[in-house]
C-alpha cells in the first residue's frame, strides 16, 4: 500500500501549522502519524540527515489522552523504517529536541500544545533543530508504502501493538542538568514561587530545576485531566487563580508552562501575568543578546529599549524565527536569540555566562525564559514588576475568536488587499476610523498589522494550527490596549458569517 503524504494531509485535514503537523485527535490515526513519520524519515534519508552509525530516533509526548496511542504508531514506524526508537516517555518539547541535538538524532514530540484536548500534533526535529518550511515541502512531497493489511479502513492498526519500548530517561536528565550546571545552586535562594502545575507535562521537572536552584517552589493547581492553557491567550479563570494564590501565600513570582512545556508563563508578586513578548525582552536582556529575532506580532518596546544592536522581525511560528536567527549568525551576530508572543524562547547560538556556556537550543524553551527573568531581577535589585516598569510604556492585548472558519478569516482580510493601497487605506478607516482614525502604516508580513497615526496599532490573523481569528493590539496603556482589542474582537464577531 501506498499514499503520498501531500494527499493524505488534504483527505485527512492534518496538515503543519506555524509548529509541526496538527489537527483533530480522531483524525490523526495510527495510519496518518505512520506516514508523517515515515516521510519525514525518508526525508531526512534523502537530505543526509541520518547518521550511518547512530541509527536512534527519540520519541517523547505530552499528557493528552490520544498521546499514548500516536507514540505507539510513530514508534512502529521509526522500527519499519530500519531505525530504533529511542522511547523518551513524557517530557517537554526543548528537552527531546536536546536530546536529539546532543546526539545527532531525529527528534519527535507528540503534542497539541496549548489546543484542546480533542486535537494533537507532532512535531518534527531534524538532527541540527526543528523542520523549516522548506522542509515542510519536501516531507509533504514523500510517498510511503506500507505492508498490505497494516491499518483497518479507519486507520487504526488491525494488529495491536506490543507495549512501547522501555522509557529511556537521559533526555530528561540533560535537560535538568542543562540548568542545574549553569547556575549556581543558590542562585534563586529565598524566593517563594508559585508553581502551576495543571496539566503541563515539564511540570514535574520544572519543581526539580527550580528547587535545586535554590528556590522554595509551593505547587499549585495540578490536573489529572488536560487543561488547555494557552499563554498567549491567558484564560480568565487562570488570572483569577494567580491572583488569588500571590494574595494567600506571597509569592515572589507565580510560573506555569503550556501542556508540552516549551512556552512560559511567569507573574509578578500581585499574579499579574507578564506578556510573552514582554518576558522575551527581559530574557534577552539577561543574555546580553547582540540579535533577537522576534515575529512582527510582538511588542514594540524591544526596539525602544535600545538594548539590542538589531531587531529582526518575521512571520509568526518558530520556524521563521529560526530562520531569521539563522540569518543573524550567518553575518556575523555573536549571542543570538528569539523569542515569539507566547513567550517560547530560542537560543540560536552558545552563550558564555559567568565562565559557563548556555548551550544552543534554537526551539521554544520554557524554563530559560523562567530562570532568566528570575535571575534578572535579582541582578538589578528589582521586583518582577519593577523590572516590567522599566521598560518603554508600549502594552499589548491579544485574544481570539474560536470556531472562526479559516476560509472566512482569509476573506476579510482579503478585503483590505486589493491591491490599492490607498483604497485599502481608505476602506480600514472606514471601519476602525471613528476608534482610531487615520492609518500610518500597513504591514502584510503576517496577516494584517495596521498602525495608526495615534500610534495604536491593530493586528489580524488566522490561526495556523486551529479554526480560530487571533487578534492582537498595542497602545500606551495595558487597560487601552485590551479594550482595543475586545472592541476589535466585537467588531470580527459580526463579520463570523
Amino acid at each position: 500500500m501506498r499514499a503520498i503524504l501531500s494527499e493524505l494531509m488534504e483527505r485527512t485535514g492534518v496538515r503543519f501549522g506555524t509548529s509541526g503537523a496538527r489537527g483533530l485527535a480522531s483524525a490523526l490515526t495510527d495510519q496518518v502519524a505512520y506516514v508523517y513519520t515515515r516521510g519525514f524519515l525518508q526525508y531526512l534519508g534523502a537530505t543526509g540527515d541520518l547518521s550511518r552509525t547512530d541509527r536512534r530516533v527519540a520519541v517523547a509526548g505530552d499528557l493528552r489522552p490520544s498521546t499514548g496511542r500516536l507514540i505507539g504508531a510513530i514508534c512502529r514506524a521509526v522500527q519499519d523504517a530500519g531505525l530504533d526508537p529511542m522511547h523518551c516517555g513524557r517530557i517537554p518539547s526543548p528537552a527531546v529536541a536536546l536530546c536529539g541535538l546532543s546526539h545527532r538524532i531525529p527528534a519527535i514530540m507528540v503534542t497539541g500544545s496549548h489546543i484542546p484536548a480533542d486535537r494533537n500534533g507532532i512535531k518534527f526535529n531534524q538532527t541540527r533543530g526543528e523542520i523549516l518550511k522548506r522542509d515542510e515541502a519536501g516531507i509533504s512531497s514523500q510517498s510511503v508504502e506500507w505492508p498490505e493489511g497494516l491499518f483497518d479502513a479507519q486507520g487504526g492498526f488491525v494488529e495491536r501493538l506490543p507495549g512501547l519500548p522501555e522509557v529511556e530517561t537521559a533526555a530528561a536528565r540533560g535537560y535538568v542538568a542543562r540548568y542545574l550546571e549553569l547556575f549556581e545552586p543558590n542562585a534563586l535562594q529565598d524566593l517563594k514561587l508559585g508553581l502551576y502545575q495543571h496539566s503541563a507535562v515539564g511540570r514535574d521537572l520544572l519543581v526539580e530545576i527550580l528547587a535545586g536552584l535554590g528556590a522554595e517552589v509551593v505547587t499549585l493547581g495540578r490536573s489529572d485531566e488536560f487543561v488547555p492553557v494557552d499563554t498567549e491567550a491567558i484564560r480568565p479563570e487562570d488570572v483569577e487563580w494567580a491572583a488569588r494564590w500571590s494574595a494567600e501565600q506571597q509569592f515572589d513570582a507565580i510560573v506555569s508552562t503550556d501542556g508540552d512545556s516549551d512556552r512560559p508563563l511567569i507573574s509578578d508578586a500581585q499574579g499579574r501575568w507578564l506578556r510573552g513578548d514582554v518576558a522575551g525582552i527581559l530574557c534577552a536582556r539577561y543574555l546580553e543578546a547582540d540579535s533577537v529575532s522576534t515575529p512582527v506580532s510582538c511588542n514594540s518596546a524591544v526596539e525602544l529599549s535600545g538594548w539590542f544592536r538589531e531587531v529582526r522581525r518575521t512571520r509568526i511560528g518558530s520556524p521563521y524565527v529560526i530562520e531569521s536567527m539563522i540569518e543573524a549568525a550567518a553575518v556575523g551576530a555573536r549571542r543570538v536569540v528569539g523569542y515569539e508572543a507566547n513567550g517560547g524562547f530560542l537560543v540560536q547560538t552558545d552563550l558564555e555566562m559567568n565562565g559557563r556556556v548556555l548551550r544552543a537550543l534554537p526551539t521554544r524553551d520554557a524554563v530559560v525564559l523562567i530562570v532568566a527573568i528570575l535571575l534578572l531581577a535579582r541582578r538589578e535589585r528589582k521586583t518582577v514588576a519593577q523590572l516590567v516598569e522599566s521598560l518603554p510604556s508600549r502594552h499589548t492585548a491579544s485574544d481570539r475568536l474560536k470556531d472562526f472558519p479559516t476560509d472566512r478569516s482569509q476573506a476579510i482580510l482579503t478585503r483590505f488587499a486589493t491591491g490599492d493601497e490607498a483604497g485599502d487605506r481608505r476602506a480600514i478607516e472606514a471601519t476602525w476610523g471613528t476608534e482610531l482614525g487615520r492609518v500610518k502604516r500597513l504591514d502584510r508580513t503576517d496577516g494584517l498589522r495596521i498602525t495608526f497615526e495615534n500610534g495604536e496599532i491593530v493586528h489580524l490573523r488566522p490561526s495556523g494550527n486551529a479554526p480560530e481569528f487571533r487578534c492582537y493590539t498595542e497602545a500606551s496603556s495595558e487597560a487601552r490596549a485590551i479594550e482595543l482589542n475586545r472592541w476589535c474582537l466585537n467588531l470580527l464577531r459580526g463579520w463570523a458569517t
